[in-house]
């Protein structure tokens, strides 16, 4: 595998940079915390430039870029703390999709997304970010040429504005996904640790949607688990970009903060936590990118992969927040300064899909699953 970037993937990391720089400066995210703004603006510029389609194959109407140019996008987004669907519609709908239809029933779902017609999102499971196909309480019935749902599903992305919801559900003792129009479910917004990334639950009692809405032919839980790889690696990408964020402004700060004549970037022990926190960040890094070519190639090592990316983000993030506020001073604790838009980024996405100690645990159980052979 090639870990360094090429010539164009490094165009593509400067002209994302330059578009968000432009479209997507920390005024964006502190008017969408504000209320002040959406995002859809945002959006409606991303759409332009087909960025949606990028990762989306050639029969979707996609560009078919690989899943290392996604990955430059999320953390670019990260860094920027941008709001809007993009992340639940790219990486959390689109690869359940595609993973539960196949690729040739998912082409017509997925060309409205590609265009930019159609946002969407997921509901996994009704717990706080982790998965297990026992897990699964939200259920499906037959009623004529209709599946009747129930349930509740919780913290969902974007769930009370997305047009399209993929969501998890029994059906027949088996878990399936079935395609939800969002305005035919209840979704109440709860309250965010990240204005700018809103979560809903969802409740699907008595909801009514045709059976052609399910999608695939049988048991979708390794389509679940495949494509939840997919979405956690997408949120550990999210996250460096926030963490990267932090410390670009704390470093800054530690240059410029004047105390007892001299910059506290020259004390040492502000040093060493700068290091630390450098070090966690690259580490994090390294591990999202071998994640992402993992996903690019479909090879193996995918599952533990996209787990230990996440986990290190994770710690990362955690340092990151720590530290950072740490280091700012009184004034990263107040709303006027930058800082908080992306403490609060990096801190979400802990949230998503699992925590850094949970994937700690699942890496830890694959690689004893391996050395004795079952």
């Amino acid at each position: 595998m090639e870990f360094e970037f090429t010539e164009d993937q490094l165009e593509l990391q400067r002209a994302v940079r330059e578009v968000l720089d432009a479209e997507a400066p920390p005024e964006l995210a502190r008017a969408v915390a504000d209320g002040r703004s959406d995002g859809d603006g945002l959006w409606e510029t991303l759409v332009g430039l087909e960025w949606p389609a990028m990762a989306l194959p050639e029969e979707s109407g996609g560009l078919d870029f690989g899943w290392v140019e996604l990955a430059i996008v999320l953390e670019e987004l990260g860094r920027h703390a941008a709001p809007g669907p993009f992340v639940a519609t790219v990486t959390q709908f689109a690869p359940l999709v595609v993973e539960a239809a196949g690729p040739r029933g998912a082409a017509e779902l997925l060309a409205a997304v590609a265009a930019g017609h159609t946002t969407g999102t997921v509901a996994v499971d009704e717990g706080a970010g982790t998965w297990d196909p026992a897990s699964v309480q939200a259920t499906a019935r037959r009623d004529g040429d209709d599946l009747v749902l129930s349930g509740t599903k919780h913290y969902v992305v974007d769930g009370a504005g997305a047009d399209e919801i993929a969501a998890v559900v029994r059906l027949d003792g088996e878990v399936r996904v079935v395609l939800v129009p969002g305005s035919s479910v209840q979704a109440d917004e709860v309250v965010p640790i990240d204005p700018a990334v809103r979560h809903s639950t969802i409740a699907l009692d008595g909801v009514r949607v045709p059976a052609d809405r399910l999608l695939g032919d049988g048991d979708a839980a390794q389509a679940v688990r495949r494509a939840l790889e997919e979405s956690v690696t997408a949120v550990a990408a999210v996250t460096v970009g926030a963490c990267q964020r932090i410390f670009d402004i704390i470093n800054e700060h530690a240059r410029q903060r004047i105390q007892f004549g001299v910059p506290i970037g020259s004390f040492q022990a502000v040093k060493h936590k700068l290091v630390d926190m450098y070090r966690d960040i690259e580490r994090a890094r390294a591990l999202v990118y071998y994640a992402a070519l993992t996903l690019a190639e479909d090879h193996p090592d995918r599952t533990p992969a996209a787990s230990m990316a996440k986990a290190a983000a994770g710690e990362a993030q955690r340092r990151c927040v720590q530290d950072g506020l740490q280091l700012a001073g009184g004034i990263g604790y107040t709303w006027e300064h930058d800082l908080h838009l992306f403490l609060r980024r990096a801190k979400v996405g802990e949230l998503h899909f699992g925590s850094a100690s949970h994937h700690r645990r699942r890496v830890a159980r694959l690689a004893l699953a391996g050395q004795d052979g079952s």
